[in-house]
């Protein structure tokens, strides 16, 4: 018994010394939620297809999704789109086997892209629906409550489950997706966001948003307005954004790792077949997501990316399949490509100085929030105060009153400031 109360003492003893008298802990902050987790993804695998269950082990192991969130189905993988009936029965298997916690899916396949007239990713995230699809030539179709939203849980809040194809022709190539996006994962990049206003009038559309784009973005990324039918020898891309029929000069490019890429034209999103440049190019060339439609959509700005919404919730620390879904008002004939998680701009540092704490990040969506402090964090929470925040947030200061704990929580905006 002497034998162990002296070892007891010298352990405290050593406890003590380790921690001076009055050193303070550091304090943890918790804020809201912003974003998709890889516990929140589910992956569907063609078990028909070898190349789809490689994607899906490999991703599910790197990403360390849960094994519960591994779907499998088994359909026929060579050709380019499936039918309504056929998609259904799918579907149908899919929803039974998505546990409740999912919010989003990750394809493992290229082809089939499409669903009759819907693309395969827009076709999972919303459930074939004409309503998505142009009734007549030309013609606008359904949009979704999720885009431009500043939701984080999009099945939970809409319904909607987003979907990104993670595309390739190879294995090789798949993996180098899936490490640039883990690569990029708070990374916050210094590369370039180019906006390219080209001589194709019919696909220059989006280049009517390029000004006001550069003049919010310019102070937080370098933002280059460039009057060129291609980009060469740049080895900084991290946005690139244009409207040709074939994009030239790729392999003159470097993209840093997160970098989204797409091109406005017609079938982009014919991922294996197209007679124009396949989106894939972008992803082959470096990049880590894109976008294309597989149908002929006509030039509607609404049904392809926004790139000022793409980049604006990309920079507030969201994933890329979150980014790339809210920029595009009408998704029904467009699909998603890349690793769904890559995020480049997650990122959180605190900094703590005598009564107060400095909290910098890029995620912290604009509105009213009240800070509240604790002991532990089970709680029991007090509120201190409340903070209105705009766009950007350059440094939330928190007053340090002692507490363990210190949580941001989202308030209504008719509750006052204090």
């Amino acid at each position: 018994m002497q034998r162990l109360l002296t070892a007891l003492l010298t352990l405290i003893t050593l406890a003590t010394a380790a921690t001076p008298c009055g050193a303070a802990e550091t304090a943890r902050v918790i804020l809201p939620k912003h974003r998709l987790e890889a516990r929140e993804l589910a992956v569907i695998v063609n078990d028909a297809d070898p190349l789809s269950r490689q994607i899906a082990h490999y991703y599910q192991q790197r990403r360390g999704i849960p094994e519960g969130n591994l779907i499998h189905i088994n359909f026929d993988p060579n050709r380019s789109a499936m039918s309504r009936e056929e998609f259904t029965i799918l579907k149908h298997s899919v929803d039974a086997a998505t546990p409740a916690s999912v919010q989003a899916y990750a394809l493992t396949w290229a082809a089939p892209y499409r669903v009759e007239c819907m693309s395969i990713t827009s076709a999972f995230a919303l459930g074939f629906d004409k309503r998505y699809c142009s009734a007549k030539t030309c013609a606008l179709t359904q949009a979704t409550a999720y885009f431009a939203s500043n939701s984080a849980t999009p099945y939970t809040d809409f319904k909607i489950r987003p979907t990104m194809a993670i595309a390739a022709q190879d294995f090789p190539q798949a993996k180098a997706l899936i490490e640039r996006g883990i690569a990029s994962d708070g990374s916050r990049p210094k590369g370039t966001a180019y906006l390219l206003s080209t001589t194709d009038k019919a696909r220059n559309v989006r280049a009517q948003f390029y000004p006001e784009i550069k003049k919010v973005f310019a102070r937080f990324i370098n933002t280059e307005v460039v009057r060129l039918n291609a980009l060469l020898n740049r080895d900084d891309v991290l946005f690139y954004f244009t409207g040709r029929v074939q994009v030239d000069g790729l392999d003159t490019l470097n993209f840093l790792p997160g970098a989204a890429a797409d091109h406005l034209t017609s079938t982009g999103g014919k991922l294996t077949d197209s007679k124009q440049m396949s989106a894939l190019r972008w992803l082959e060339a470096g990049a880590t997501g894109s976008y294309g439609t597989v149908v002929e959509p006509c030039a509607h700005t609404s049904k392809f990316p926004n790139p000022g919404l793409l980049m604006q919730h990309y920079m507030q620390g969201e994933t890329l399949i979150e980014a790339y879904w809210k920029s595009v008002q009408m998704p029904g004939e467009g699909i998603f490509i890349g690793e769904p998680l890559a995020a480049p701009y997650d990122f959180l540092d605190i900094e703590q100085n005598p009564g107060e704490i400095i909290v910098r990040t890029g995620s912290i969506k604009p509105g009213l929030y009240q800070l509240q402090s604790a002991p532990a964090t089970i709680g029991p929470f007090q509120p201190i105060l409340n903070y209105q925040i705009g766009y950007p947030l350059e440094a939330l200061r928190i007053p340090d009153r002692g507490a363990a704990v210190y949580r941001l929580i989202p308030l209504p905006p008719s509750v006052p400031l204090q």
